[in-house]
């Protein structure tokens, strides 16, 4: 066996594929888009690099391909948590523990020569992207944006010297029960009594980029203490806009002002991994087709993200707009939503997963291992 690191396109394709050939048959795993796995990668295009850098892995055994995985290091996190702690991701091995072993050494020794003292992973490339092994609910595929590995990632993981960072859950609900529930009703009711001024509407599509800057000064802020967390960048923001736009629904992304003033904001896109499972990660001519048609029939939503601004936290606003996007859902013909994800410690927000009447049904790990 080998370790390669990846250099011009024929390697870059290479990379991307693997993860193909990796899970052939899986009836459960969601294949990518290739274009969207491509931007990811490229350090001239994607605007996380502006920021990071990154050297990506091919393991090889008789000259077949057996792994990958990309060593990260994200200068804002650094800065932002004060730990000199680097990332690994896209990580794929063929069942055998040895080719594990190579690539996170492999990692770890590129991290370590750039004075990282801890690796974590993984994250694909950060948390504001896809991250986290599958720990639990691996007879069901994952909602868009969220990740579908193999079971034996997670002993390879510890046998290899990692251990848990952190969990992330993910909840579903049933979106008319909710919506029908008349507990929440009276939280609305009571919410707008607490509140004057508060209104909550739907996102102005045609103001789509204004909705967008007053989302990502919510979001930087009500997530600065999370975990893992590191503010998107105007550039990372405007990519995440441009790709999410053709997606959004705009009764499932909300705007939640006082008085006018931004207070909070709420989205929830239609699950579209059910129609990347049936594209095999390309959108030419059959695959537009395929998606037009198929996005028709799509039931489940994941609730992506959610921030309330400090000023009106804990009022209830956050079961208001989970109200009121279910309400819209219900109309729009939505039978399920997943909330996810969320951290492990974050009691408060499992609560109002359960208020919401989410079942806890999957997990994800990340693991970290000092380096130093």
């Amino acid at each position: 066996m080998n370790i390669e690191e990846v250099t011009g396109p024929d390697n870059t394709n290479e990379f991307i594929r693997f993860q193909y050939k990796m899970y052939q048959g899986n009836p459960h795993w969601v294949p990518p888009l290739k274009s969207d796995v491509s931007f990811l990668l490229s350090t001239t295009k994607n605007p996380f690099f502006q920021h990071a850098e990154a050297a990506f892995f091919l393991a090889r055994k008789n000259g077949e391909t057996v792994g990958r995985i990309a060593a990260i290091i994200d200068r804002n996190h650094i800065d932002y948590h004060h730990e000199q702690a680097g990332f690994f991701g896209f990580f794929e091995c063929i069942p055998d523990c040895s080719v594990a072993r190579e690539l996170l050494g492999t990692a770890a020794s590129w991290l370590k020569k750039r004075h990282i003292e801890v690796m974590r992973g993984p994250m694909n490339p950060s948390t504001n992207d896809e991250c986290g092994f599958l720990l639990e609910g691996f007879d069901s595929p994952p909602m868009i944006m969220m990740t579908y590995t193999p079971a034996y990632y997670l002993d390879y993981m510890e046998r290899c010297g990692l251990t848990k960072a952190r969990d992330l859950y993910a909840y579903l609900a049933i979106i008319k029960d909710v919506a029908a529930g008349g507990r929440l009703e009276k939280l609305a009711s009571s919410v707008k009594a607490r509140v004057p001024g508060l209104t909550i509407r739907p996102a102005n599509m045609n103001h789509f980029q204004r909705e967008v800057e007053a989302v990502k000064v919510i979001y930087n802020s009500a997530w600065s203490r999370n975990w893992g967390f590191v503010p998107m960048t105007d550039a990372e923001t405007g990519v995440m806009a441009k790709k999410l736009k053709p997606l959004i629904v705009p009764e499932l992304m909300l705007m939640a002002e006082v008085n006018g003033k931004p207070a909070a904001f709420f989205v929830a896109i239609p699950d579209y991994n059910q129609i990347l499972g049936k594209i095999n990660g390309r959108i030419g001519p059959v695959g537009l087709a395929k998606f037009l048609w198929y996005s028709r029939k799509i039931r489940d939503i994941r609730v992506l993200a959610m921030g309330v601004t400090e000023e009106y936290r804990k009022k209830g606003i956050e079961g208001l707009l989970y109200l009121e996007s279910f309400k819209a859902a219900v109309k729009k013909g939505y039978e399920r939503a997943e909330m996810s994800w969320i951290l492990d410690d974050n009691v408060l927000v499992q609560r109002g997963c359960a208020l919401m009447g989410g079942k806890l049904y999957k997990k994800y790990r990340i693991y970290e291992k000092n380096i130093s």
